[in-house]
Order: structure tokens, then sequence, then C-alpha cells
């Protein structure tokens, strides 16, 4: 069974004891933050170390509804995407496995042949 993430009451929690500031000080910061996340999406918003948020428009295509097979359309609409930065990624997953195909190969060695008659 899978463990629940931090509740919001346990990230302040944390992050008083290990910046040594009062809670209301922690729960400002982060509502501040969130205000301005929320401001600020539509140029995009970067979280650094963390990823960025980002405004992004669909548009318009043809869906099926699933449980009658109906074709149906889908309105064109805007949505809001997180990228994950590539350190975080990197701390949370390890780094990147290099695919065989983009290791640079080592120039072939032309084989020499002498002939001796």
């Amino acid at each position: 069974m899978a463990t629940k993430g931090l509740t919001q009451t346990q990230v302040i929690q944390k992050l008083s004891e290990i910046e040594e500031l009062p809670k209301k000080q922690v729960k400002s910061f982060i509502d501040n933050l969130a205000a301005l996340a929320y401001k600020e999406v539509k140029n995009g918003f970067l979280l650094p170390g963390l990823g960025k948020l980002i405004l992004v428009q669909r548009k318009a295509r043809t869906g099926r509804n699933p449980a009658t097979g109906e074709t149906i359309k889908i309105p064109a609409k805007k949505i809001v995407k997180f990228r994950v930065a590539k350190a975080a990624k990197d701390a949370i997953l390890g780094p990147a496995p290099v695919k065989a195909s983009a290791k640079k190969k080592a120039p072939a060695k032309k084989k020499v042949e002498y002939w001796v008659e």
C-alpha cells in the first residue's frame, strides 16, 4: 500500500522546524507564493529546482464516448501544466541512462594489410 504524501500542515511544520521560523510566517509565505503563481502562470511561473507552471491552449478535437462509442466534439480550452525540472527528476529518479545510440563511438581503426610478394 502506498504511503500518503505530506499534508499542508505537515509541510508547514517541517519548514518551520528547518528554517526556525514561526508557523504563521511559513504559512503566509506559502500562501503568497501560491497567489503569485496563480497570477503569473499566463507568462510561465518558475519554481527553481522544482519546475515550471505553464498555460497551454489545447485545440478543438474529436473524441469518442467510451460508454456508447459515439463520436463527440471536444472544444478548445486552456489548461495549466507543470513541467518538472531536470534537476528534480535527477534528484528523485537518479540520472537518466544514456542511450546506446546517443553515445559517441570512437572512430573505427582502419585495418591495414601488407602484401609481401
